[in-house]
């Protein structure tokens, strides 16, 4: 394995010096706001990096007296003995130190928007949507995530259409933002008489929630409109008194919320239209680098599906990295979805490993 290049590292530990220095003259608020947050960022890298340098010190002092002969016999098998239980926990340093240096997405420590929509599949896929709404809805609980619904619109069975939801917390977009793509159900519909297995699918798109500063949208670029039930767009705003329609003038993109107040609706409204913006930059900012790496995983393209969730069988299957779980029911229940998520990390953190490394040696 390639090894870190030392001056990079260097540089890391020196900016760690300066902002501690800086912390301790003391600054003003934004400023000591600012350093705070980047300190806390380097603290477990430093850390490391510390670590890993004792440990090799540490190897090289050992091994310089496994390596003299005229050392006490002793005293280098000792050396010996330890040099061998000190290897593995410098790889494993090492091993730490190259995940800390993985490319940061801005994005992961915000809240999301979910955006779940019935594909192909008519009622059936309505109703599937509905389940996956419900599998995020208790894996939000299980890590104490606030969820709030934005709009809703549903068929006569139960079914989502579409379900558009605001997921408050710390790091949820870094969780869920593998989860956008096409979700495929095969199962026989409660509405099948002859009890035939049916294919439908549902789509489900996860946007980094962002706040005001992130995002400038000046007031003429957007057009708001009120709409109420009965009158035009009515059909569409599941009998509330009053729903807000916002369009963005340069790009055309329109949300419409529903479910609250206007008030409410207008401030939900904005937050969707935010999140939409920021994923489209976002896109476009990706889209310009180079090209982008094959089995990159979370890029959220619509067309590729992603997991199949297979009822007869009882499985289900990530199909980016080849992963079927026979827990279908814990999956939907929230409880074992963080298996297919930690190892969706694992591949994505192994496939930027091999790309640093490819790079070095080109």
């Amino acid at each position: 394995m390639t090894a870190i290049p030392t001056e990079k590292l260097d540089k890391l530990v020196e900016r760690w010096q300066t902002i501690q220095s800086e912390l301790t003259q003391g600054v003003n608020q934004a400023t000591y706001v600012q350093l705070s947050k980047e300190f806390a960022e380097l603290n477990p890298v430093v850390a490391t990096i510390q670590a890993l340098r004792k440990a090799e010190a540490e190897r090289a002092d050992l091994a310089a007296l496994v390596a003299d002969a005229s050392a006490d016999k002793d005293l280098a098998a000792l050396a010996r003995e330890e040099l061998a239980a000190l290897e593995p926990r410098v790889v494993e340093l090492e091993g730490e130190l190259r995940l800390h240096l993985l490319s940061k997405d801005s994005a992961d420590e915000k809240s999301a928007i979910l955006e779940v929509r019935a594909g192909t599949g008519g009622d059936e896929a309505a109703l599937f949507a509905a389940d996956l709404f419900r599998m995020y809805t208790r894996y939000a609980e299980l890590h104490g995530w606030k969820i709030e619904i934005i709009s809703l619109s549903e068929n006569n069975l139960g079914g989502y259409k579409e379900i558009v939801a605001s997921i408050s917390g710390k790091g949820v977009f870094a969780r869920l933002k593998y989860e956008s793509g096409v979700h495929r159900v095969q199962r026989v519909p409660a509405t099948e008489a002859s009890g035939r297995i049916h294919t439908s699918a549902a789509t489900v798109a996860v946007l980094p929630e962002v706040e005001d500063i992130d995002l400038d949208i000046r007031p003429e670029d957007i057009r708001i409109d009120t709409m109420r039930a009965g009158g035009a767009g009515g059909q569409h705003v599941n009998k509330t008194d009053s729903a807000v329609r916002i369009t963005h003038l340069p790009t055309g993109l329109i949300v419409v919320s529903a479910e609250k107040s206007q008030h409410q609706n207008r401030r939900l409204a904005m937050h969707v239209l935010r999140s939409r913006l920021y994923e489209l930059e976002r896109q476009r900012a990706a889209d310009s680098r180079a090209a982008q790496r094959k089995g990159q995983i979370g890029s959220g393209d619509r067309s590729q599906r992603i997991r199949t969730y297979n009822f007869p069988q009882g499985r289900v299957t990530d199909h980016r990295i080849g992963l079927t779980l026979h827990k279908l029911d814990e999956v939907l229940e929230g409880t074992a979805l963080d298996e297919l998520i930690d190892a969706l990390v694992t591949e994505h953190q192994a496939s930027e490993l091999a790309a640093i490394a490819e790079d070095r040696h080109a």
